[in-house]
């Protein structure tokens, strides 16, 4: 199969490349980027002036399959992750079973590549069950494709089993991935821990209940030599943590999603409105302009979405009983462009470097880049769409987006993987996925 893309503004800060131009693919490789290419037999597409980036990685997603597929599968969350411009997505492993064996591995591999429309990698338990004990069968998980390790949805508890874990994990040169959380802080926290909390009658959730964690894990890393990757980062002071802990040598990254870079504890008032419960909660105004500024000089190193899809049901009560969580694939994008790219934040490589490059690396897949012989998984983007996000227009199973009615500029409109077309003028296609 071959692939002619024309008439596009071509993006990558990892070849310099920033022009209008054309690629050539072929059998799901790329093969030459310029001007006037010449394609005997195949598909030829003119993408109007819309901008082509490496293929978008989100590396913090819940598809809740095995065990709870009727919140998502793995169907419809890669259909969500195509639709919202990905082709690359890292499941977490706090599913019924964990993900903290080889079997459980291999079967979210093996259905992903029956009935996925993207590229999905896993993440496996850091310990068994994610009870924070025993450790999980990291060796074996490793030999059937396991990419990194984390307990999110809980934490490790114990300084000496993280110790453990990120001792074991850097023998097989994997990441540490820390949802920190220290559950004797937060205990039954609701939101954030401050005037809004107050003001509601909700338990609060002291930012040092995340920061705490943090400078343990940090000091960890400096001790095993395991590199670590700080899960959705919330505060103003556990992002000077990181940026302290870089400047000292330790190899440790950190993420930050949407809904912490876009939304604030003040957006929860009287209606309380659960789709904004999230786990960690919401913080302040000051924390968000922190952590836009980590996101500006580097600091951050990409961004998530911490998809966390929930059945209507379970997220249509009383606020101290819905679970914690928002669902984000197919707003991402159109939060970064909106809220970052077009006010001047960033500019669209640093968008690349935070939602394609940086992932990659951190998880230790493939690179893309728009050189021959790489993989010809792209995200094309129409920077100048706007649309509003509405209940009826998700592909995930689940609508608990706490961006429903906001309305944004730009989003995906194709998504190619291995040269085939996952996601065409905004519709996802019937296409199986290829995986060249």
């Amino acid at each position: 199969m071959a692939l002619l893309l024309k008439n596009a503004r071509f993006i990558d800060p990892q070849t310099g490349l920033d022009e209008v131009c054309e690629m050539l693919v072929r059998d799901g490789r790329i093969v030459e980027v310029g001007h006037d290419l010449k394609m005997d037999k195949g598909v030829e597409r003119d993408l109007g002036g819309k901008i082509v980036v490496p293929g978008l990685v989100d590396i913090h997603v819940h598809f809740r399959d095995p065990g709870q597929e009727y919140k998502e599968d793995l169907e419809s969350g890669t259909r969500a992750a195509v639709h919202g411009g990905f082709t690359d997505v890292c499941c977490m492993p706090n599913t019924a079973p964990t993900i903290d064996s080889a079997v459980v591995v291999d079967y979210v591999r093996n259905k992903a590549d029956r009935v996925g429309k993207c590229r999905v990698h896993v993440s496996g338990a850091c310990t068994k069950g994610l009870a924070g004990e025993a450790l999980s069968d990291m060796g074996d998980m490793v030999a059937h494709g396991a990419v990194a390790f984390t307990d999110d949805g809980r934490g490790v508890q114990s300084a000496g089993a993280m110790r453990r874990v990120m001792e074991y994990a850097s023998q097989f040169g994997k990441t540490v991935m820390s949802h920190c959380q220290d559950e004797g802080l937060v205990d039954k926290g609701q939101i954030n821990e401050g005037a809004v909390s107050t003001r509601l009658g909700l338990l609060g959730w002291p930012c040092a209940g995340e920061e705490i964690q943090i400078s343990r894990d940090m000091e960890i890393g400096r001790l095993t030599g395991c590199p670590l990757h700080i899960q959705h980062l919330t505060t103003k002071r556990a992002l000077e943590m990181v940026r302290r802990g870089k400047e000292e040598g330790i190899a440790v990254s950190c993420e930050v999603t949407p809904h912490h870079l876009f939304l604030t504890d003040e957006c929860i008032d009287e209606t309380y409105d659960t789709n904004l419960k999230v786990n960690p909660p919401l913080r302040t105004p000051d924390d968000v302009r922190a952590l836009i500024e980590g996101v500006v000089d580097g600091t951050v190193d990409c961004i998530v979405t911490d998809h966390a899809p929930h059945a209507i049901y379970e997220k249509d009560r009383e606020f101290e009983l819905a679970p914690f969580g928002m669902t984000g694939l197919e707003t991402s994008l159109a939060a970064v462009v909106t809220g970052l790219v077009k006010p001047g934040h960033i500019d669209w490589n640093r968008l690349v470097e935070l939602m394609s490059v940086r992932p990659r690396e951190i998880i230790g897949i493939d690179r893309v880049a728009f050189e021959p012989g790489c993989r010809a998984d792209l995200t094309v983007i129409d920077p100048d769409l706007e649309w509003e996000v509405e209940k009826d227009g998700f592909e995930s199973k689940s609508v608990n987006s706490g961006f429903i009615g906001k309305r944004f500029v730009g989003r995906a409109t194709d998504v190619y993987v291995a040269g085939y077309a996952m996601l065409e003028d905004g519709e996802v296609t019937d296409e199986a996925l290829h995986t060249a």
